[in-house]
């Protein structure tokens, strides 16, 4: 069973940046867990409470566990040895196959790009068997990390672009429950539109792309069978 760990800077961040792509691999028998850095305190609408109920009734919809760490809160988050050690506490104990995050480029939040960059180094940490600030818990390497982008664009042009049309209804269920947000903006035409956008590059009705940390590595070539070029 293929476990992943989708780790977001606040309630929503997981559910508009790859909920869809969660959603098929759940159905595909993976075990996920999302891990969330804040509980969205500064946000102009919706209440830290208020919000990580919208974040439990989305992660219900995908089919995940959700937690949340206390790392300062909203616009605090900050890419330090301190963060990135609990986050990698979290992927010692949760032990994941895959772990997603935000991309670590600056974006419209500077806790996004935080996020990113304390999950890169903690995937890192996480394998190190001799920190010991970590002993009490055992070494895990992950054997991937993928960053996913929340309302940004695609330039650069996603290593990965994931159909995820079968997953649309119940994505945007799980957008849906987070309606304290949709008071400052359209979020769900905005996550909708580049999903479209995607998918018309790949001929599919909704996709989502990913930037891959490390190379992607291959055993043969013939092993890719999927191309935006045989549509």
């Amino acid at each position: 069973m293929t476990k992943i760990l989708a780790i977001g800077a606040h309630p929503d961040d997981v559910e508009f940046g790859c909920a869809p792509i969660l959603i098929q691999e759940v159905q595909n028998g993976s075990h996920v867990r999302i891990v969330v850095l804040t509980k969205g305190e500064a946000a102009t609408a919706g209440t830290p409470a208020g919000r990580v109920e919208e974040a439990q009734a989305a992660a219900a919809i995908i089919g995940a566990e959700v937690g949340f760490l206390e790392l300062g809160g909203d616009c605090h988050l900050e890419s330090n040895a301190a963060s990135s050690l609990a986050v990698a506490a979290e992927i010692r104990r949760f032990r994941p196959d895959i772990v997603l995050a935000p991309h670590p480029a600056e974006n419209q939040h500077p806790d996004h790009a935080a996020a990113g960059r304390m999950a890169r180094d903690a995937a890192r940490l996480a394998r190190y068997g001799g920190l010991q600030d970590l002993i009490d818990l055992p070494r895990h390497p992950i054997s991937s990390l993928y960053f996913y982008s929340i309302t940004g664009t695609f330039d650069p042009r996603p290593d990965l672009i994931i159909d995820v049309s079968a997953a649309q209804e119940k994505w945007d269920a799980v957008i849906a429950c987070h309606q304290s947000q949709m008071l400052t903006r359209a979020y769900p035409d905005l996550v909708g539109s580049r999903a479209r956008m995607l998918g018309l590059a790949i001929g599919t009705s909704a996709a989502v792309g990913l930037w891959a940390n490390d190379p992607i590595r291959l055993r043969l070539l013939s092993d890719v069978t999927l191309s935006s070029r045989t549509f």
